[in-house]
């Protein structure tokens, strides 16, 4: 049967024989992948938090590299918190801890121009979240932590004015109750997901707390009955309260002047 030259190609091969439809394939650098090899073996726990990692000598006869291209692959590892360095130089498998990637995800938000109401978007449904699995699931020791918390923040709470380095040390303890609440919720993706958020506030409370010397007493006071309802195991009281909370921080946003949909500046 003869094909009409307008008819459209009949197999995947005609219809991909155009050489602009391929890319040449580009090799690795090999210390990327000698330190995927490397990372694959402790995801696969074949390498075990707690096992010492070959010396560069050794790892550079078994893939067949110079030490310098080994080096560079444990670095990037070393970076991800899966090695660490103990008993002087020696490398050790360990587990990354679940903070360890959440300046590197905040760098990435302020990269992607992220402004402050799209955090609030998103804390104004995680933070009662974090309120409610934490009212299931809060240890004593966890409401220990956060009650130690509120007696530091009363401690500094002032009504009038106060200098930036006390304000600074009030933002912190600020940021503090909110990364324990969601420690207290016991749900690890929830605490990796809610931190990056946390970490760019820092400057915003800090304008917050020094144009709007009353915000200070109000987080206390939210803080103190969030923490009743999380004491109680009552998830309704705790989630009307960090519901609240982040309300109310949006008011405070408003009332400094500052813009909720201005990209997000923050030095880390």
């Amino acid at each position: 049967m003869h094909k009409h030259p307008t008819d459209p190609p009949s197999t995947e091969t005609e219809r991909h024989s155009g050489s602009g439809l391929f890319k040449r394939i580009r090799s690795a650098p090999a210390y990327k992948v000698v330190a995927e090899e490397i990372e694959r073996l402790i995801m696969s726990a074949e390498l075990k938090p707690g096992d010492p990692l070959p010396t560069e000598q050794e790892l550079s006869e078994s893939f067949g590299v110079n030490r310098s291209t080994v080096r560079e692959a444990i670095r990037l590892i070393e970076q991800e918190g899966m090695l660490e360095r103990r008993e002087g130089r020696r490398l050790f498998v360990c587990l990354p801890g679940l903070f360890d990637l959440a300046s590197r995800a905040t760098r990435v938000l302020m990269l992607q121009q992220t402004t402050f109401q799209e955090l609030w978007d998103t804390a104004i449904t995680l933070e009662p979240l974090a309120a409610r699995l934490a009212a299931q699931n809060a240890q004593a020791e966890d409401i220990a932590r956060l009650q130690a918390n509120i007696e530091a923040t009363a401690a500094m709470t002032l009504p009038h004015a106060q200098p930036e380095s006390e304000l600074a040390a009030l933002v912190a303890l600020d940021v503090e109750f909110h990364a324990l609440v969601g420690a207290a919720s016991h749900n690890r993706p929830l605490m990796l997901a809610r931190e990056p958020i946390s970490l760019l506030y820092k400057p915003t409370l800090l304008r917050i707390y020094a144009q709007i010397p009353q915000s200070k007493s109000r987080v206390l006071s939210a803080h103190r009955h969030i923490t009743q309802g999380l004491s109680q195991g009552n998830a309704e009281v705790a989630v009307e309260w960090m519901h609240k909370h982040m309300v109310d921080f949006q008011r405070g946003f408003q009332m400094a002047g500052l813009d909720m949909r201005a990209p997000i500046q923050f030095e880390l």
